[in-house]
């Protein structure tokens, strides 16, 4: 009876130990600082948006590329990748990303779901982490647009097409919009829910996932729908976490440039406690800090005014001890170019000052825990027919809507990836 008792014994202890070894391979938050493995993490990792899509079978799939894009990032320390799940709405829209993931309401493209289930058992593979956005507020994935346009709200327009602000004055409806809501409701549990069909683990039980984000800067679009934009964050937000309590939750926010300005509405946002840790972009060509003719005579305006718009934010998230990942960034080529040939000499300085900065954030435990610089174009060659994305051309960082070239990492900018390389290498001493 006693060795029965002592073979039981040992068997509970060994549950219990299992258990917590494969619940302490989750990301998790410790006095404001993300935990792997027991240690603090800080990253330099990178947007790669297409990731499903390379990973698919289908129209725009190439595994092999997948691999090697992988493979690349791992050894220069990139290993935290921001993706899009997909896309959404009809195919041959001007400046939407292509082939879509939700075909219709509830309607999914299987192959791209597919392509997302492949990439994760590659990631894992790799020991690298995906952070995965549901929405969009722009027009380039869907979104917003797509879902007030499935709701009955008449055609979207196209801001290629019909100018910016007819697209602004339609989506500033979703915020309000229940029915528009409900749609996206829908889809964030159908894919929260979803079981990898190549590894047969449950997407909430998957450590390779370290985040679900609502969306790709999510915004109010107007000042009477601060209120209701809120409310909906923290809805969808309370909605994530009651399907799945074993991952980190973030908004995708801009910060305060996607708030209307209003800090007070960021930090509402981000206090709640279904939203894990602070999000913001930076974007200094976009903003007008930097202009086409003169980005390296503006750099140093451009880095003065990025330290204000970091500082702004780790104030916020001083106040709630949550850590801060600026998800966000890009500098233009040098001379506004497009071409993987051409420099970036400006932008490799805007770079290694972020990059600097997480690592004295790093040294003392700090609140600011990584970066994820946009994009990673990769292996991809932009065609030389045209500048913008075309059905068929390769995947770059920069999406349909965006000059191909403009803001993507190829892995031929060596200088560049010496700075990230640097970088990773500096936090994982």
């Amino acid at each position: 009876m006693s060795k029965h008792i002592f073979l039981l014994a040992a068997l509970i202890v060994c549950l219990f130990s299992c258990t917590e070894k494969s619940t302490s391979t989750f990301i998790k938050i410790e006095n404001g600082q993300f935990i792997k493995n027991g240690k603090p993490y800080y990253y330099v990792g990178t947007n790669f948006w297409y990731g499903a899509i390379l990973g698919s079978t289908g129209e725009g799939g190439n595994r092999e590329r997948l691999h090697q894009e992988l493979d690349f990032l791992k050894s220069i320390g990139a290993d935290n990748l921001r993706v899009l799940v997909g896309s959404d709405g009809n195919r041959g829209i001007t400046a939407k990303v292509e082939p879509t993931l939700q075909i219709a309401p509830g309607v999914y493209n299987d192959t791209i779901l597919a392509g997302l289930d492949y990439l994760l058992v590659e990631m894992k593979k790799r020991d690298m982490l995906a952070v995965l956005y549901l929405n969009n507020s722009w027009e380039w994935s869907g979104g917003y647009s797509q879902y007030l346009e499935w709701a009955g709200y008449g055609k979207a327009p196209v801001p290629a097409v019909d100018g910016w602000p007819a697209y602004m004055e339609y989506v500033q409806q979703f915020p309000q919009s229940g029915t528009a809501q409900a749609l996206f409701t829908q889809y964030v549990e159908d894919i929260i829910t979803r079981t990898n069909r190549f590894s047969s683990v449950k997407y909430t039980e998957d450590p390779t996932i370290m985040s679900w984000q609502i969306g790709n800067e999510p915004r109010a679009f107007s000042d009477d729908n601060k209120e209701a934009f809120a409310h909906w964050m923290a809805k969808t937000a309370a909605q994530i976490r009651s399907l799945d309590k074993n991952h980190l939750i973030s908004s995708g926010s801009e910060g305060k440039h996607g708030c209307e300005q209003d800090m007070e509405l960021f930090e509402h946002i981000h206090a709640d406690a279904n939203i894990d840790y602070l999000n913001f972009h930076i974007w200094p060509y976009n903003w007008s800090w930097a202009k086409q003719d003169s980005l390296q005579e503006h750099l140093s305006v451009a880095i003065e005014n990025t330290q204000k718009y970091i500082n702004e934010h780790l104030t916020v998230a001083a106040k709630y001890g949550k850590p801060a990942v600026l998800e966000e960034f890009g500098y233009p080529r040098d001379n506004f170019a497009f071409a993987k040939t051409s420099t970036t000499r400006a932008r490799d300085t805007y770079y290694k000052f972020i990059f600097d900065h997480i690592a004295e954030e790093a040294a003392k435990g700090g609140l600011l825990a990584g970066a994820n610089f946009w994009a990673w174009g990769g292996l991809a060659t932009p065609s030389s027919d045209h500048v913008f994305w075309q059905k068929g051309d390769d995947y770059t960082g920069d999406p349909a809507q965006e000059e191909q070239g403009l803001n993507s990492v190829f892995a031929t900018d060596d200088s560049t990836i010496a700075v990230i390389r640097q970088a990773n290498q500096t936090f994982n001493r």
